[in-house]
């Protein structure tokens, strides 16, 4: 009788697996998959962003190609001008200001509407499409909408205000120093209020109704289920909505551009329209790209400061 002999190797004899050759293993195949996106961020966000940080290391103006040499007695001039520059700091503080109150007030509306519709049993679909109608618009067209709002002659804010006998004489909304700004905040805050609300309100309707039915039997009334229950246990959803809104906010450019244009006198001026007026009307890339950093560390100290608050937000909850 003949023995038959196996030809399994010694690994599957074993029962262990057997390394198979061509094959990516399952340490590597995430990294695989992620290599392509890593490429294009490189390509798309890295360049340019290495690319303005030697620009605005040099004096550059589009018009002199030979000035794109950084100047190693000076290579931080551009920002040593900018910092002596009236119109810059005046443009910074409008852009702090326009920031903190816009998205403040954004907040606090949004969270208004949010419990509001979060409450509504009768017709809550149609709300929410409704609702969403502002973010339909272009921030172009709601620039110019705006601006025929608050125009002095023609708008639609002087003449309800004239026909109602609240003043008597039309007001120069866009001109005088507080009402530009303050209706440069109106249009922004009308266009976005709907991104803060849905992230608000997202954030109200996963809330867990255990909670609000024991403070229920309680005896806990609205006030002190909105204080003690909604409003704390909202902490993720609130940075969330705070981080996206300060990054897009200071950002502000198609609106302020259509409205005022920074006038008059940059009394309306933003960072980012006196970015614009210097890289691409006066052709000073260097000044502007330095400009553009310093907005970008901005941006990353809030993006930083609000995801420490967001993470301390998930740990409590």
């Amino acid at each position: 009788m003949s023995t038959q002999t196996t030809s399994l190797p010694p690994a599957e004899l074993s029962g262990q697996p057997v390394p198979r050759r061509g094959r990516i293993g399952p340490r590597w195949f995430p990294v695989l998959m992620i290599i392509p996106s890593f490429v294009l961020i490189v390509v798309v966000t890295g360049f340019p962003l290495l690319y303005s940080v030697y620009v605005s290391l040099t004096p550059y103006n589009l018009l002199r190609p030979d000035t794109l040499a950084i100047d190693l007695a000076n290579p931080f001039g551009n920002y040593i001008t900018l910092v002596n520059d009236p119109v810059f700091r005046d443009a910074l503080l409008n852009t702090i200001i326009f920031l903190a109150v816009t998205v403040n007030l954004e907040y606090v509306l949004a969270l208004g509407l949010s419990q509001l519709l979060a409450r509504v049993t009768v017709g809550q679909s149609i709300l929410r499409t409704l609702l969403m109608i502002p973010m339909m618009f272009a921030p172009i067209l709601v620039g110019f909408q705006f601006r025929w709002f608050f125009n002095a002659q023609a708008g639609l804010v002087n003449n309800i205000l004239l026909s109602i006998g609240l003043i008597q004489e039309p007001i120069a909304w866009l001109v005088d120093e507080p009402l530009g700004m303050i209706s440069i905040m109106t249009a922004t805050i009308w266009m976005n209020l709907p991104v803060t609300t849905i992230i608000l309100l997202a954030g109200t309707l996963s809330l867990p109704h255990e909670v609000f039915e024991a403070a229920d039997v309680d005896g806990a009334s609205g006030w002190q289920k909105f204080v003690r229950i909604t409003f704390p246990m909202l902490a993720p959803f609130t940075f969330i909505a705070l981080t996206i809104r300060s990054l897009d906010v200071a950002r502000a450019f198609d609106i302020v551009r259509i409205m005022t244009d920074g006038g008059p006198a940059h009394r309306t001026e933003l960072i980012w329209t006196y970015v614009t007026r210097l890289a691409i009307e006066s052709n000073q890339f260097g000044l502007g790209s330095a400009m553009a950093l310093i907005t970008v560390f901005i941006s990353l100290a809030f993006t930083v400061y609000f995801f420490r608050q967001l993470v301390k937000a998930r740990i409590v909850q």
